[in-house]
Formats: C-alpha cells, sequence, structure tokens
C-alpha cells in the first residue's frame, strides 16, 4: 500500500492511496485500488477489476465520469501490472512463501494438578510463519483430554512458539509422542517421549560428566605446572 503526503491548503487535507489486494499465491485475483480522499472523506475511488473511477459524493461523481469519459481508467490501470504485481510477487517470494521449521522437544514437567502423577510438555520453538497444530498421541491414537495449550505466542523477532501439555498417569509398555504439523513440513513430524531417563536423571548425568570433564582439566593443568616447575631443577645427592 502507498500512501501519497497530505497537501494543507487553507486548513483542507487531501489524501491519496494505492492499494494491491490479493489471497491467491498465483496473484489471478490481484486488484489495484486508488482511493482520493479529502478531509476524511472519500470522495473518488478507481478499481482495475472494474476497470473504472467511482465517486462517492456529488463532487466526485462528477469527477469520476469525466475521468472515466477522458480514458483515464485505462491510463490507471498500468498500476496493476507497474505497480502491484512486482510489489506482489515479492511479498509472495520472500515473505509469504518463506517458512521456518520449528524446533520441538518432549519433556517430562511437574504437574499442574494432582489429578495425574505425570505431565508432559511438547514445546516448539522459533517457527514462521504462525499456525502451527500440536497433537498429543498415545500408541498412535490421538489424546483429547487433560491437554491443555498455550497460544502462539510471538517472539517479537518473526518468529513463534508454542506449548502443549498432557497430564496422564503411565501404563507400562506405552508410547507417547507429540505430533507437529505446519506449513514448513512437507508431512507431520512426531516426536517420541523417551521415559527411559527422566530429566532429573538426566540432569545428573550432564552434570557428572561435565564435573570429570573439568576434574580432567584441572589434572592436567597440574601436571604441566609441575613439569614445568621441575624443568633446570639440579638434585644434590645428601649423605
Amino acid at each position: 500500500m502507498h500512501e501519497s503526503p497530505g497537501q494543507l491548503e487553507n486548513g483542507y487535507f487531501y489524501h491519496f492511496q494505492s492499494e494491491c489486494h490479493f489471497s491467491s499465491g498465483d496473484l489471478t485475483d490481484l486488484e489495484y485500488i486508488g482511493r482520493c480522499i479529502f478531509n476524511k472523506v472519500e470522495y473518488r475511488r478507481y478499481n482495475s477489476t472494474s476497470n473504472k473511477f467511482t465517486g462517492y459524493t456529488e463532487f466526485g461523481v462528477k469527477n469520476a465520469d469525466r475521468l472515466n469519459q477522458e480514458g483515464q481508467n485505462d491510463q490507471q490501470h498500468t498500476n496493476l501490472d507497474g505497480y502491484c504485481r512486482p510489489n506482489a510477487q515479492y511479498e509472495v517470494e520472500n515473505i509469504i512463501g518463506h517458512t521456518v521449521e520449528p524446533s520441538v522437544e518432549v519433556l517430562s514437567v511437574k504437574p499442574f494438578s494432582q489429578r495425574h502423577p505425570m505431565m508432559l510438555a511438547c514445546r516448539a520453538y522459533d517457527f514462521y510463519p504462525a499456525g502451527i497444530k500440536l497433537t498429543w498421541l498415545r500408541d498412535g491414537k490421538e489424546v483429547k483430554t487433560d491437554v491443555t495449550s498455550t497460544e502462539e505466542l510471538y517472539d517479537g523477532d518473526w518468529y513463534h512458539q508454542m506449548h502443549s501439555y498432557l497430564e496422564f498417569t503411565p501404563k507400562s509398555g506405552e508410547t507417547i509422542a507429540c505430533k507437529v504439523e505446519h506449513s514448513s513440513l512437507s508431512e507431520a513430524k512426531i516426536y517420541p517421549w523417551d521415559p527411559s531417563m527422566s530429566d532429573g536423571d538426566r540432569n545428573k548425568v550432564i552434570i557428572g560428566a561435565s564435573g570429570l570433564v573439568l576434574g580432567l582439566v584441572l589434572s592436567l593443568a597440574g601436571l604441566i605446572y609441575y613439569k614445568k616447575k621441575s624443568t633446570g631443577r639440579i638434585l644434590v645427592p645428601t649423605s
């Protein structure tokens, strides 16, 4: 959409606004609109679909009829391909058609209530555009009860996030997964929950491994320091 700067003369305000409308990716319904507004009242409009000017006030009607008779409507129609089409194609290719696949994790969290002993969270981050569906599956079947979800949250950087929670009572041998559907994916993706290791145990393993690595680094540093201090030292035997 293009807006011309207002022209202020003797306290009156004139405004011209160009608009490009479309809803299809192939731009078959592309339409150019040109509005003339005086003191916040639209008095004349050009529409590329009808290829004519239309008036909305007494002055606007006379003005529109004159422009149509003079052939100014055909001149305005050139804005459809000259102004709207290249801008719309750029938006379709670089903005509307651009997608980013979500980053997804499924993990156990503290339950909201006491109805069930466990709760899982399916967290989808950094996806674009908005419009994602998170579905819980137990043994391949959709779960619709004891499920709560947040709204899609806008991160302020073009990306979005969404979280879904499932409260449940575990059953031996069952499989639980989060199904994700988004325009960036050619088909739905399934993210299974791995119950073989609880989040608390996983964190303990990570912390233990980090401590081991840190210990090895400090030991190596001490050995290198000792060898440097020992270099050039002469041992004198004592009786």
